[in-house]
């Protein structure tokens, strides 16, 4: 399983529920994460297949954006 790293500006939980379904709906996505009290809102995805592209596609979905961190 591989760890992908986004700076998003997913800013509060009101947020984080805009963007869950979209996250939560996409088949490769292990599990995923948005550390609030992250100065950068860093999102961890995990997952075997899912590309910097895709995450990014799914967030945007959502009206946010990820920034790729390890890419």
């Amino acid at each position: 399983m591989k760890t992908l790293k986004f700076k998003t500006n997913i800013n509060c939980n009101n947020c984080l529920t805009k963007v869950s379904p979209k996250l939560d709906g996409e088949s490769k996505i292990e599990s995923w994460d948005v550390d609030l009290n992250s100065e950068d809102r860093i999102l961890t995805v995990n997952s075997e297949s899912i590309t910097h592209d895709e995450v990014f596609k799914t967030v945007l979905k959502a009206g946010f954006i990820a920034k790729p961190l390890d890419y």
